[in-house]
């Protein structure tokens, strides 16, 4: 299977574009997934901003590493395929 192949050769820097990458992500992202939930809470009144409760803080911060994971892993990827091409 040819991505199998592809993830079993990561090299360091892959490894690296992708840890850094999921960092940042989680970074910048949690301040903007804090302001949309806000937003989504209070959409009928004024908005305020107040911590979610334990349990949808823990949803959004699974969410994120999930697509922070998908987004280094597509970033690695992408990077690979235009550097193959002529």
């Amino acid at each position: 299977m040819a991505g199998s192949n592809y993830f079993t050769n990561l090299s360091d820097a892959s490894a690296h574009i992708i840890l850094i990458s999921f960092i940042v992500y989680l970074f910048v992202n949690l301040f903007e997934n804090m302001i949309h939930y806000n937003i989504g809470k209070f959409s009928n009144k004024e908005t305020r901003l107040e911590l979610p409760s334990r349990k949808d803080f823990i949803k959004i911060i699974v969410v994120m590493c999930i697509f922070a994971l998908l987004q280094g892993v597509l970033t690695v990827y992408f990077n690979t395929y235009f550097k193959k091409r002529p």
